[in-house]
């Protein structure tokens, strides 16, 4: 049996309306998805930027991860509703789980959501803290998420719910590429959803898109790559996210030296007085990581700023004041004398700052690391055209564009962050 969303919503008490920027008014049936909305772990993500530090270089880029969530649960609506529409079997329970699903699959974000991904927990991807909250919240509504849960984790007998949420071409990314791409001002990244959403199809039991919508992948992909380029990749947001990693490091420093530090807020201290984590999360890293918000970041810099740990007050008056370090994009990937030559210089003109006290101070103020990006990776995950004559096709081989086999290589880039004065 098929059901559309308005299965849920045939009366008026049945949804809530919330009007989204990006894609208009977005309803929210009423019941266990309203829910779920409320509940303080998807409040909590109002106060988790989506773009972490995007917002030093695009001022509109304030958006949070609960505006993500909340539009891609719109989006997720009309794609179902599309595929029932073109007689795909989707059941009330299937319909309600891959709903949740998608409203929960960002919970397990940290503070500035990636920037600090692999500092606050290390080694510990968000998807696992997601997963782990979602456990919890099924035990807590009396295991009603189970389906969901099953459809997240890709166990569920119907793949292409899972491709919905997980692919290269998901309801995911279609939101954040095109809401950020609004929020931050770089137009180049717009793309066609309602195209890619019509031309939708499932193909035997996989997700594929109509012949006619190869064009508005074309242009999702492109603009992917653009927006990577652009804004998530920016060179001043690169510096901004060391910076931020050069402060946290420095704080633990003073915590294992046994210096007093003071912290105003519980979650984070709990973090970074930790001397080695372990990668199995119990429950109480679990219920300390979903205290923290970019606010227990913002508040201990603000106040740090007059530290007397002249390193810390350094680095946090950068943060607060945008005074960031330089980004330099290496054309090669530097050898072991060349990062030490560096290094060598960074130590001097921090001796000159009276800022240099120890090898290690070294960094805080210089880091060496690369960006990896890929617009489309088809290899074991890729887009399927369906032809004329019901044959899906792998996309870079369905297009006739030569540029999309370019598009397919991942670009790595190498470069630095460093103070001013460094002699490249």
């Amino acid at each position: 049996m098929k059901y559309r969303l308005d299965f849920f919503m045939d009366k008026s008490t049945r949804y809530k309306i919330f009007t989204d920027p990006v894609h208009g008014f977005v309803s929210v049936p009423k019941g266990l998805i309203l829910e779920l909305l409320d509940h303080p772990y998807v409040q909590r993500l109002r106060r988790i930027r989506q773009l972490g530090l995007a917002n030093t270089v695009f001022p509109g880029a304030e958006h949070s991860r609960f505006s993500h969530a909340l539009g891609a649960l719109g989006l997720m609506q009309r794609v179902l509703n599309h595929l029932v529409e073109k007689d795909t079997t989707i059941t009330h329970q299937e319909f309600e789980a891959t709903l949740i699903a998608i409203l929960l699959h960002d919970i397990g974000h940290g503070p500035f959501s990636h920037t600090l991904e692999h500092t606050i927990i290390p080694d510990v991807h968000h998807e696992k803290i997601t997963l782990l909250l979602m456990e919890e919240l099924n035990k807590e509504f009396d295991g009603r998420l189970e389906t969901a849960i099953r459809i997240f984790t890709d166990k569920h007998p119907k793949k292409f719910l899972h491709q919905l949420l997980s692919s290269q071409l998901d309801v995911d990314r279609m939101d954040y590429i095109r809401r950020d791409s609004m929020f931050s001002g770089v137009l180049e990244g717009s793309i066609g959803i309602d195209r890619i959403i019509r031309t939708m199809r499932v193909h035997q039991g996989n997700i594929v898109i109509d012949k006619k919508g190869i064009y508005a992948v074309e242009n999702y992909i492109v603009a992917r790559r653009l927006m990577y380029m652009q804004v998530y990749l920016h060179k001043t947001v690169l510096a901004g996210d060391k910076l931020l990693l050069g402060i946290l490091t420095r704080a633990k420093d003073i915590l294992h030296q046994k210096k007093k530090l003071p912290f105003y807020s519980d979650a984070l201290k709990y973090f970074l007085s930790k001397k080695q984590q372990k990668k199995a999360i119990d429950g109480n890293d679990l219920q300390h990581f979903i205290r923290l918000d970019d606010n227990d970041i913002l508040i201990n810099l603000k106040y740090w700023q007059y530290s007397d740990d002249p390193i810390l007050s350094d680095l946090c008056r950068r943060f607060l004041n945008r005074d960031f370090f330089r980004t330099t994009f290496l054309e090669k990937k530097p050898g072991k004398a060349t990062l030490s030559e560096w290094r060598v210089q960074t130590k001097e003109i921090l001796k000159e700052k009276g800022l240099y006290f120890s090898e290690k101070d070294v960094d805080n103020y210089f880091f060496y690391d690369y960006s990896h990006s890929e617009a489309y990776t088809y290899q074991s995950d890729g887009i399927w055209i369906l032809q004329n004559d019901n044959i899906a096709v792998e996309f870079s081989k369905a297009s006739d564009s030569t540029h999309i086999q370019a598009l397919t290589q991942p670009v790595v880039k190498y470069y630095i962050v460093h103070l001013k004065g460094l002699s490249l």
